[in-house]
C-alpha cells in the first residue's frame, strides 16, 4: 500500500511540475522577441535608417500612379539646378517674402509635391521635411544682390545605370545619405528624374537590397545629443 502511494504521488509531482514547465514557456513565447531600448526617444535605434520610412504609405500610390511623360524630369534639369554635385539645390521660382509667414510656408508644397499649372512642372518632395528654415541653405537664382557667384569645383555626378557590383545585383547608393534618408522622396513619384525612378517602390526597406559606396566624401558620422535625467 505504501509503495502504491509512493508511486501516485511521484505521478502527482511529476504532473505538477510538468504544468509548471509548460505554462512558464507558454507565458515566455508571449513575450516581445526583442529587447526595447532604454530611454525611449532620446536613444534612436538606427537613426541612419529611420528616414527610409518617412514616404512608405505613399509607396503603393506611385506603383500605381501612371507616368506623365511630357512632364518628366531629367538629371540634365536635377543637376542644372545646383552650384555643384552635392550643393542644396536653388529655388528657380520667384519668392514674395510678404506670403511667406511661417516657417512651414515651403513644405506646403514641397512636403508631398504635386503638379503646379503654372510652371507646368511637378513640385520636388523635399527628403528633409523636419529641417523647416530651407533658406539657410537654399537661394533664389533671380534675385539682386551684392553678392557674385563663386567659381565651385566641378566634382562629376554618378553614373547611372553601371554601379552593380555584379551584373544582376542591386545597384549602391553613390550618395551620402545624410539628409537624403528618405529615399522614396527622389526615386518614386512624378517628381522623380526619370533617370533614377525607381520601378520597385513597394519594395520600401531600400537598404536592406542597395548598399552605400561613396567614395567622393568621408561620412563624419550621426551626432546624437545625450541628455541626462537628473
Amino acid at each position: 500500500m505504501k509503495k502504491r502511494l509512493g508511486i501516485i504521488s511521484l505521478f502527482v509531482i511529476l504532473f505538477a511540475a510538468f504544468i509548471t514547465v509548460w505554462n512558464y514557456s507558454y507565458e515566455s513565447g508571449k513575450e516581445e522577441a526583442y529587447i526595447p531600448l532604454k530611454g525611449g526617444n532620446l536613444t534612436p535605434i538606427i537613426p541612419s535608417e529611420t528616414g527610409v520610412f518617412e514616404r512608405s504609405k505613399f509607396a503603393i500610390d506611385y506603383a500605381n500612379m501612371p507616368i506623365d511623360k511630357n512632364h518628366e524630369r531629367s538629371l540634365k534639369t536635377y543637376y542644372k539646378n545646383r552650384a555643384y554635385h552635392g550643393a542644396p539645390p536653388s529655388i528657380p521660382h520667384p519668392i514674395d517674402e510678404k506670403q511667406n509667414v511661417g516657417e512651414n510656408s515651403c513644405l506646403k508644397c514641397h512636403e508631398n509635391g504635386g503638379f503646379v499649372e503654372k510652371y507646368s512642372a511637378y513640385t520636388p518632395v523635399v527628403p528633409h521635411p523636419e529641417l523647416v528654415s530651407c533658406k539657410q541653405c537654399h537661394v533664389e537664382q533671380q534675385k539682386n544682390t551684392l553678392f557674385q557667384s563663386g567659381k565651385y569645383q566641378k566634382l562629376k555626378a554618378p553614373v547611372v545605370g553601371n554601379n552593380n557590383a555584379l551584373l544582376t545585383s542591386p545597384p549602391i547608393i553613390p550618395h551620402q545619405i545624410q539628409m537624403h534618408e528618405n529615399c522614396l522622396s527622389c526615386h518614386a513619384g512624378p517628381s522623380a528624374p526619370k533617370e533614377i525612378r525607381v520601378s520597385h517602390p513597394e519594395r520600401v526597406n531600400c537598404r536592406q537590397c542597395h548598399v552605400i559606396n561613396n567614395k567622393e566624401v568621408k561620412d563624419i558620422g550621426i551626432f546624437i545629443k545625450n541628455i541626462k535625467n537628473e
